[in-house]
């Protein structure tokens, strides 16, 4: 006998009782596969069940290929049918809420159509949708109470801010209604003058306070206060409380005795307008033309500016070499300030006709601009009276 007799399917057999066993059981695979339709789910299922519950029976290892064979089948199957019935399902369920005429409709399942598995799947999917469902109604009610919290700390923030400086005006313009004595104190190894009458009151409640800003016609009315520290006033009002408003601040380098050159106080940007929230209307030259003076009084003495320069910048690396106008304090010589007042007046987005000449007292308003990273928007004016 050759060695093709021995070779059953692909299977080689070593003696002539396993060959026969082989061909016994080729025999058995070859009439189950003639008494079962393989394309129909169901009979591949019921055959899959009697070779694991051991009705069919085999003597070789071809028994084995023709176990795995059916398992790869019923499971081919059973994929198959999850992915028909989770269409049928989702078919049910959608085409239950459309009436006749195509409308939707409110219509529940009927789940007496159905078979077993595919009620099942109706089910699960159901119970998926009601899920989303809820999930989608939490973050919804979580979203609008997490505005509903911001909103009403952000316009409480906004209104005590407000209320705050208009009361800080009141005492302002009342004056030295405590009747307090003159103040005359020592700035480093400077006398400094004595405190105007009506900033008295106020210098009184918070000894960082350096003067007044107030631009007719605008919410800009509030004191500037000053401190060797930069960062405090961004996070607190004049009472010293915590208040993401912050308060508009003059640069800790800034000298008001010397005078410096320029003067530069900072503000946020606040969306509801409060501290420097309307400086960037300067960007139109509409709004400049009925905005040009800006009144800043030191607690000694009383100041008129005129705008002369607006521009956006940034705020640039150490090792960039270009004009900061942040850093342009006090200028050491008449080429130093005028090579700043070119800069400016290039930066500038319109030409109000006016410049400055060397010696003359400078202010710089600055605040926040998201035009781009680290930006800023900047007014510089000079004193007129």
């Amino acid at each position: 006998m050759d060695n093709n007799r021995w070779t059953i399917h692909g299977r080689t057999f070593r003696t002539i009782a396993d060959y026969e066993a082989g061909l016994r059981d080729w025999e058995k695979i070859q009439a189950i596969n003639q008494s079962t339709d393989r394309k129909n789910p169901k009979a591949v299922e019921a055959l899959y069940r009697q070779l694991q519950n051991g009705e069919l029976v085999f003597e070789t290892i071809l028994g084995r290929d023709f176990d795995d064979e059916i398992y790869e089948l019923q499971e081919h199957f059973r994929k198959n049918g999850k992915k028909d019935n989770k269409k049928q399902a989702k078919g049910r369920i959608a085409g239950a809420k459309k009436d006749k005429s195509g409308k939707k409709t409110r219509g529940k399942v009927d789940l007496s159509d159905c078979d077993e598995e595919l009620r099942r799947e109706i089910l699960r999917q159901l119970a998926k949708q009601e899920k989303r469902r809820k999930i989608i109604a939490v973050c919804c009610s979580l979203v609008a109470a997490l505005s509903l919290g911001y909103f009403g700390v952000y316009n409480f923030y906004a209104s005590r801010t407000q209320s705050s400086a208009q009361q800080l005006a009141v005492l302002k313009n009342k004056g030295n209604f405590l009747n307090l004595p003159g103040t005359v104190h020592k700035t480093g190894d400077k006398e400094a003058p004595e405190i105007l009458d009506e900033y008295k009151t106020l210098y009184n409640m918070n000894k960082s306070l350096i003067g007044w800003i107030e631009i007719a016609d605008t919410k800009i009315k509030y004191p500037v206060m000053q401190t060797t520290n930069s960062e405090y006033y961004l996070k607190h009002n004049f009472e010293q409380e915590k208040d993401k408003n912050g308060s508009i601040f003059m640069d800790p380098l800034c000298d008001v005795l010397k005078p410096s050159t320029n003067l530069i106080i900072y503000g946020h940007h606040m969306k509801n307008g409060n501290m420097f929230g309307e400086l960037d209307k300067y960007s139109k030259k509409e709004y400049y033309e009925k905005h040009k003076r800006i009144q800043f009084d030191t607690i000694y003495e009383k100041g008129i500016y005129e705008v002369m320069y607006v521009f956006r910048s940034r705020i640039f690396y150490e090792d960039e070499i270009t004009f900061k106008y942040y850093q342009f304090i006090d200028a050491l010589s008449e080429a130093e300030f005028y090579s700043a007042m070119d800069a400016m007046a290039e930066m500038s987005l319109y030409d109000t006709g006016l410049s400055a000449s060397y010696g003359e007292q400078l202010l710089t308003l600055s605040t926040c601009d998201n035009s781009e990273e680290d930006g800023r928007f900047v007014v510089v004016a000079k004193r007129v009276e």
